[in-house]
């Protein structure tokens, strides 16, 4: 193994671990934007907005790994409008660290992004309105990543 081969694989795990800090500060966004949410709310709705909070990881992050990772990811179809949805970072578990720090750190800005939004919508929505309504803002969120939004396109 030549020098410029250890430099190539360290340079990529740097890569990685530097994708999975940053998700990890984003993530910690998401709890802080909660407790923003439930101080600006009446006492009484402070159970509310902590579950919707929650709700936007729990439902978003499934619904990504279903859907949104392989639209932004995926091979170029449509005229690279859109990915080809597939499930293939669930199935080839020997893709490389770059391919798995790309998804945690886009899921995790998925997620913050529908958060930010809800303190607008804090004590004038229902719970199941909330819900559907940020699942559609994932599938704008989903288009518009790839097209030049946050963080480059790290292919699959």
């Amino acid at each position: 193994m030549g020098l410029e081969s250890i430099i190539e694989v360290v340079d990529q795990e740097a890569f990685a671990i530097w994708f999975l800090i940053g998700a990890a500060l984003v993530f910690f966004m998401q709890c802080g934007f909660a407790m923003v949410e439930t101080g600006f709310t009446r006492a009484k709705n402070a159970g509310n907005i902590i579950m919707k909070n929650l709700m936007d990881f729990c439902i978003g992050a499934v619904m990504f790994i279903v859907l949104g990772f392989g639209l932004m990811m995926g091979e170029e179809c449509l005229g690279g409008l859109v990915g080809m949805p597939t499930l293939g970072l669930l199935t080839d578990y020997t893709g490389n660290a770059e391919n798995w720090s790309s998804f945690v750190s886009n899921l995790v800005f998925c997620a913050t992004a529908a958060t930010i939004v809800s303190g607008a919508m804090a004590e004038r929505t229902k719970f199941a309105a909330y819900c559907i309504y940020s699942q559609l803002f994932r599938l704008l969120y989903i288009r518009l990543k790839p097209v030049g939004f946050g963080i480059p396109k790290v292919g699959l």
